[in-house]
């Protein structure tokens, strides 16, 4: 699955600043065959530049989640991919995958991160720093807000209407957050696109 695509803009003067892509897309239980399979279900994708920072967050398995733990499935691969030239096709692809040891405990592993020696693993739920690169792995409150009443009435009346009321409030994603050198990223571009898939 394929979720989202963006482009950051990067430089002094448009640091965290994302503009659209070719295409954008966030999956909150509107697709039956992706909900099928919650693990692999990406609800969002989100990146910005944080300085010289660099932060990806993928959260996934976000249909309406009440549960106090993360769903995670071993057999499901995640891809961060960085396009550096505009072609359209990777190059750098990040992989981040889970698994279990022998007493159930999850631990989470990130691969291929540019400027890391090698894979780069821990236990969920813990920020594991290696290699100037910042993981944490588990289970968040959905940051996606959406004003539902607010996009009922604007349909309804044509006005747009904003309540400021989140109808995914208490509502709970499973997340990958990985946090790299901004630099290794752009690898000397000033813009990047960006996108993720299971």
């Amino acid at each position: 699955v394929t979720l989202m695509t963006t482009s950051l803009i990067l430089g002094p003067l448009a640091a965290g600043l994302l503009s659209a892509g070719p295409a954008q897309a966030a999956d909150h239980a509107e697709a039956p065959i992706a909900s099928a399979d919650p693990p692999a279900d990406i609800a969002d994708f989100y990146a910005w530049n944080a300085g010289e920072r660099f932060v990806f967050i993928v959260t996934f398995a976000g249909v309406g989640a009440t549960t106090s733990a993360p769903v995670l499935d071993a057999d499901v691969i995640y891809g961060i991919h960085v396009d550096r030239d505009g072609d359209q096709a990777a190059d750098a692809n990040i992989w981040v995958r889970f698994g279990q040891n022998g007493a159930g405990d999850w631990g989470v592993q990130v691969t291929d991160v540019p400027g890391a020696s090698g894979p780069i693993s821990g236990a969920v739920g813990s920020v594991i720093e290696s290699d100037d690169v910042k993981l944490w792995a588990g289970h968040a409150d959905d940051p996606f807000f959406f004003d539902l009443v607010g996009f009922q009435n604007t349909l309804a009346t044509g006005t747009v209407s904003f309540t400021a009321a989140d109808a995914l409030a208490g509502l709970n994603v499973s997340a990958i957050v990985l946090e790299v050198d901004a630099a290794v990223i752009a690898d000397g571009q000033p813009r990047v696109d960006l996108w993720t898939t299971t």
